[in-house]
């Protein structure tokens, strides 16, 4: 297969990377950094330019059997915007832009986030969002007083949500998916922990450990795999069991 796939220089794009390699697939990396390895094809995507975005994918050669939209941000000290041009508005711009270039049945999948639950409770507030232009993101953030850590999770949040309505709109041609990571031990971890405080350390003692992006990357790997052909429109928590221990029976 020829895969691309965003953000597979770190992290969980980069464990993806490497299983994909070894099942012999030629990929095509977009990120902002160049990775070291060089059996690949790479082209810099920068998500935060909503122009360096649309010109990353009209550089792409396909086409393409699948697609792997990894690339994002974590919540830091003033970087709410961001977060949600990033992680929402110019990644959705990137997938929308390369489409024409997937082969019809590619499936698309889309790193979200634990933080993302309970979307189905916003749609309101995600509609208003994924509506707004990328140059309306200052003024809207800055007259909702939003922190970075709810900006994030207003972004993964659209990530399933924005994943759920492409399966409506293109009646089929593609598969959609998402995967919600809870707390995985890659170089932004520590964000992660300072932005949502003691919470994540509880929810890590009760499953003993964070995830490996590697344990992430073999449920990407399979969701573009013909095993998984009949998976559409669907999101899948990969939180250790954190969701199921903090039912309250």
């Amino acid at each position: 297969m020829k895969i691309a796939i965003t953000g597979g220089t770190t992290g969980i794009g980069a464990a993806t990377v490497k299983k994909l390699l070894a099942d012999g697939h030629q990929l095509t990396i977009f990120d902002i950094v160049k990775p070291e390895i060089t059996n690949i094809d790479y082209i810099k995507l920068d998500l935060g330019n909503p122009e360096a975005t649309l010109a990353a994918a009209e550089a792409a050669e396909g086409p393409f059997d699948a697609l792997c939209h990894i690339a994002g941000i974590p919540p830091r000290d003033d970087n709410a915007v961001a977060c949600l041009s990033i992680n929402a508005h110019n990644g959705f711009a990137f997938i929308e832009a390369l489409m024409p270039k997937l082969v019809d049945g590619a499936p698309v999948v889309s790193v979200a986030s634990r933080a993302g639950m309970g979307w189905q409770d916003n749609t309101d507030m995600l509609d208003k969002l994924l509506a707004m232009p990328v140059a309306d993101l200052p003024d809207w953030v800055a007259s909702q007083d939003m922190p970075p850590a709810l900006a994030y999770k207003l972004s993964k949040q659209a990530v399933i949500y924005w994943t759920q309505l492409q399966v409506a709109k293109t009646i089929g041609k593609h598969r959609f998916l998402t995967v919600s990571p809870a707390a995985v031990s890659t170089g932004i971890f520590d964000d992660f922990v300072k932005a949502f405080g003691p919470g994540v350390q509880a929810n890590l003692a009760k499953v003993g450990r964070a995830g490996k992006p590697e344990e992430v990357a073999d449920v990407i790997t399979f969701l573009i795999s013909e095993k998984a052909s009949w998976l559409n429109g669907i999101d899948i928590v990969i939180d250790g069991g954190m969701g199921a221990l903090n039912l309250k029976l």
